[in-house]
């Protein structure tokens, strides 16, 4: 969204002490799985410090990084359930947890989030959406469900690598980038939340749970 220049010029503000972290971070780029953009990381650990929320549930875990990043910001009472269905990616989240040292606080559900969610009784003052982008749609209206009045929607990828604005599509992302504009239609104009799309990353998008608005 921005360039080299301007990259290179904010890298030269991170301070990043913890090894974990950074080992996480060179560990998904030499394997090839995606984590949270470091800057939407950042945005994502500010937003657990503003909101200060009791329970947290995050809809995708991969191998943890950002379940870390925001369990090192919670309070000590607090929680983070965080879903994941990969076999792979939860025996690597389970040791990157056991590293960090928060396994205490944090929750992994094992399988798929459209079956493990219908079945959560409790509501969360924070969810994060980072999943599969094809079933987006329903777990954002599970999410609405499991969300409490005032709590806050943060959802990765909606600028999907900048093709959900561009006019020319790669073959293989035409279907992804076909949900998530339909996807961002719906996120935008939802009734019962407010909401705003940030080009931070690859795409924030981030809203509060309200009434429903009156037409």
């Amino acid at each position: 969204m921005i360039d080299e220049n301007q990259l290179r010029y904010l890298d030269g503000f991170r301070n990043e002490e913890d090894k974990l972290i950074l080992e996480m971070e060179s560990f998904a780029i030499e394997n090839g799985i995606p984590i949270l953009d470091r800057y939407a990381a950042a945005f994502l650990e500010l937003q657990i410090r503003i909101c200060k929320p009791k329970r947290v549930l995050e809809i995708g875990t991969a191998i943890g990084y950002s379940s870390i990043r925001i369990t090192r910001n919670l309070s000590k009472k607090s929680v983070l359930h965080t879903i994941e269905k990969s076999e792979d990616n939860i025996k690597l989240a389970e040791e990157n947890f056991s590293k960090s040292g928060f396994s205490e606080k944090i929750v992994l559900y094992k399988g798929d989030a459209l079956e493990i969610m219908p079945n959560l009784s409790s509501k969360y003052d924070f969810i994060f959406l980072d999943a599969d982008k094809e079933d987006y749609k329903r777990l954002f209206d599970y999410s609405l469900m499991l969300l409490k009045k005032k709590g806050i929607l943060f959802v990765d990828n909606l600028l999907w690598h900048g093709y959900a604005a561009a006019t020319r599509v790669p073959k293989n992302f035409k279907n992804s980038t076909k949900m998530i504009r339909e996807f961002n239609k719906v996120f935008m104009t939802q009734q019962n939340l407010q909401s705003t799309i940030l080009t931070i990353g690859d795409g924030i998008g981030l809203a509060v749970k309200t009434k429903k608005r009156n037409n």
